[in-house]
């Protein structure tokens, strides 16, 4: 008999898929990081942030990342098409702001990172990494969904939108350095996911 997995869902084919990612996907998930960072957010973070990226120390950061995760619910996924290492999303606890409190329908989880590398995008690498996160967890109790958004991101508000997702109220400034950036903080309630399936 073999053991329950803890991935609820396999999403994709032999092609194209989603699965935990391991330490040796360190190098390629920092890759696909910075080709991303460079392209999509080139108007969004300043360029010395985006021109000083150090793909090998992301690369540390990701690989301790997914060897020793902070906690049990935090994770690392990532989208495959072939053998190649094109998207991923991290997740974990949803962290509250100083005066919030945490939300009525139960525990809430975050959507720390969700990237495909911009020569990937449009073959659903996005909504099968976010449902595998979306999956998990549920699997963990998790009632709702958060994510962090730079605020002139439309392409990642559509995406998120299209899944449903909705902005709910809360705004934050993160000191880049340069130009100060302004988020908007996306939600969904798993139930309400559930209903809409």
């Amino acid at each position: 008999m073999q053991p329950t997995s803890p991935f609820p869902r396999r999403s994709g084919t032999a092609e194209v898929s989603v699965r935990p990612a391991r330490p040796a996907d360190a190098p390629d998930i920092a890759r696909v990081q910075a080709v991303t960072w460079r392209t999509a957010y080139r108007a969004v973070l300043p360029a010395e942030v985006l021109d000083g990226l150090d793909e090998a120390a992301a690369a540390d950061t990701w690989r301790a990342a997914i060897a020793a995760p902070p906690t049990p619910g935090h994770g690392v996924l990532v989208a495959v098409e072939q053998d190649l290492v094109v998207g991923f999303a991290a997740h974990g606890p949803a962290e509250l702001a100083d005066d919030e409190r945490p939300h009525p329908a139960g525990p809430s989880g975050e959507v720390v990172t969700l990237l495909v590398e911009p020569r990937w995008g449009r073959r659903g690498h996005g909504s099968r990494l976010l449902a595998a996160v979306t999956d998990l967890a549920r699997a963990d109790g998790t009632a709702r969904l958060q994510v962090w958004l730079p605020e002139q991101d439309a392409v990642s508000a559509r995406f998120f939108e299209s899944a449903g997702w909705a902005r709910d109220g809360w705004v934050r400034t993160l000191d880049t350095g340069g130009t100060p950036l302004r988020e908007v903080r996306w939600h969904t309630l798993l139930e309400e996911a559930d209903e809409d399936r």
